[in-house]
């Protein structure tokens, strides 16, 4: 599928399908729609004076267009879809609304589309607009169905092309810039998905790095694989401590993208890549242990967002870190009570072996900061307590630093993928504090998506630092609006907008 842009009459455009827009509450047709309606004979009118079309967010109706109207509209037929209340309109509706019209077009098997996407959102741009439409489209139509191998299990019906269609030129032109930005960031996103939907056996650690080296082939960016050896030379044990269970080798996976003049300054992203967590020698049950194939959510979402980035070809220096390994339980796995040294030389005893996501972080932060990363986001799969605090809704947003914290909200809010911040107070740390060790890796159940941040504060030290942890919004049970059924790529987006902020070029 492809995105375009033209200019000109979306009557004039040569597809199977148009879809206009038409906003709850109005009685009077204009655009796009209008356009439509006069080829088809006033029939949108009629129909709305009737009270058989009221514009409701996600409603559409299908009008074949009679062979008697084809010199009027190059199209078979005409998609009407609702966007609901125009004071409610935001890039965000407009995001999942575009995402439920592209798997609504794909269920009706609509052939090539022309799309007008209407009224711009209020404060926002064209381009702006833009962009967010062609996520929800991008984003709404993926699915993970490679392993069905019987037709009767795989969709019957795809979507051709998809154009938006603007009334000037000049606007054309902002719109095409925003849904080729859209398109990157979406597929970005997807390309995360698409890690992260991957049954385990068939993603181990060396499959992402594999991905990893590949994508950076193809775009230039710098991949350093870290083996087991030269992360033991660095000292990187508490990585190691978790890595040892497995017979599968440990892939420290460092991704260097530079964009700005010179380099240096990087914004360093560092994503938990457990593969496969079964908890280790604390092992989790069984009910649900599936899902943990997504552990390494954290190492996709960072390897997905600088795909992006470097395909937008942004003016700003990022790392992306991964530190990818499987936590089992064998004679050879890290036991609880064992002490083990981050590469920074801070002694860890490991209370519960399921508390690894922050052990392999440790090391990730700690090679981000020494190696020149003046600001560094950690995104990690780390705590179920965050469905407790947040449901499904926000992820969680800790922080030593509240420029920087800001920085990601607000990216987080403008791409759609709310965060909450969560409090960091110095008593938290009394709780991760050891007996005979600098730290422990768990501070028991109270607030353990705070201590476990606390954890990883640590190793940040004075480095300006944000820590996300998405357990909580991981994955989607069913399709609405963006998110499809399976792992969410949240947050792709939100550090792509991160990135475009530093870059001066965010909406």
């Amino acid at each position: 599928m492809e995105v375009t842009v033209v200019a000109g009459s979306i009557t004039e455009v040569e597809v199977d399908t148009v879809a206009v827009p038409l906003a709850q509450g109005v009685r009077t047709l204009a655009g796009d729609t209008k356009a439509a309606d006069e080829a088809l004979g006033g029939l949108i009118a009629q129909m709305l004076a009737e009270d058989l079309i009221a514009g409701k967010s996600g409603e559409t109706h299908t009008l074949a267009v009679p062979s008697s109207a084809r010199r009027r509209i190059k199209a078979k037929r005409v998609v009407v879809y609702g966007v609901g209340e125009r004071s409610k309109l935001t890039t965000v509706t407009l995001r999942d609304r575009l995402a439920n019209l592209a798997r609504a077009l794909r269920g009706m098997n609509a052939g090539n589309v022309a799309i007008s996407l209407g009224e711009t959102p209020s404060g926002g741009s064209p381009e702006d607009a833009a962009q967010a439409a062609a996520e929800g489209v991008v984003l709404g139509l993926y699915r993970f169905d490679k392993h069905h191998t019987r037709a009767a299990d795989k969709p019957q019906h795809t979507l051709g092309d998809v154009t938006f269609v603007e009334s000037s030129t000049r606007r054309a032109a902002q719109v095409r810039r925003g849904a080729e930005a859209g398109v990157i960031i979406a597929e970005g996103t997807n390309f995360m998905r698409d890690m992260a939907n991957e049954p385990a056996n068939l993603m181990t650690p060396t499959t992402v790095a594999t991905r990893a080296q590949q994508m950076a082939s193809e775009l230039g960016i710098e991949c350093r694989i870290i083996e087991r050896a030269e992360a033991e030379r660095l000292k990187m044990g508490s990585y190691l401590s978790v890595a040892n269970g497995s017979i599968q080798p440990p892939k420290f996976i460092v991704l260097t993208y530079n964009g700005a003049r010179t380099r240096g300054r990087y914004v360093g992203l560092v994503g938990k890549g457990i593969t496969f967590d079964t908890g280790g020698i604390s092992l989790k049950p069984p009910e649900g242990m599936d899902a943990m194939k997504g552990d390494m959510s954290g190492a996709a979402t960072v390897i997905g967002a600088i795909q992006a980035i470097a395909r937008l070809k942004l003016p700003v220096n990022v790392m992306a870190i991964a530190p990818c390994t499987e936590n089992m339980p064998s004679g050879s796995a890290t036991k609880p009570g064992d002490v083990v040294y981050a590469s920074d030389g801070t002694s860890i005893e490991v209370i519960n072996t399921d508390a690894e996501g922050r052990l392999v972080l440790a090391d990730g932060i700690v090679f981000a900061r020494e190696n020149g990363c003046t600001a560094i986001i950690d995104i990690a799969t780390l705590t179920g307590a965050m469905a407790v605090a947040l449901g499904r809704v926000r992820m969680g947003l800790f922080s030593n630093n509240d420029r920087l914290a800001a920085e990601v909200d607000r990216a987080a809010e403008a791409a759609g993928e709310r965060a909450w911040r969560l409090p960091m107070d110095s008593e938290y740390y009394d709780q991760i504090k050891s007996d005979v060790a600098d730290i422990k890796n768990t501070g028991g159940r109270d607030a353990g998506s705070i201590t476990a941040a606390k954890f990883l504060e640590v190793f940040a030290k004075d480095t300006p630092w944000v820590h996300l942890d998405i357990a909580n919004v991981m994955s989607a049970g069913s399709d609405k609006g963006w998110q499809v059924k399976g792992m969410r790529g949240t947050p792709v987006r939100t550090l792509v907008e991160f990135v475009k902020s530093r870059a001066g070029t965010s909406k």
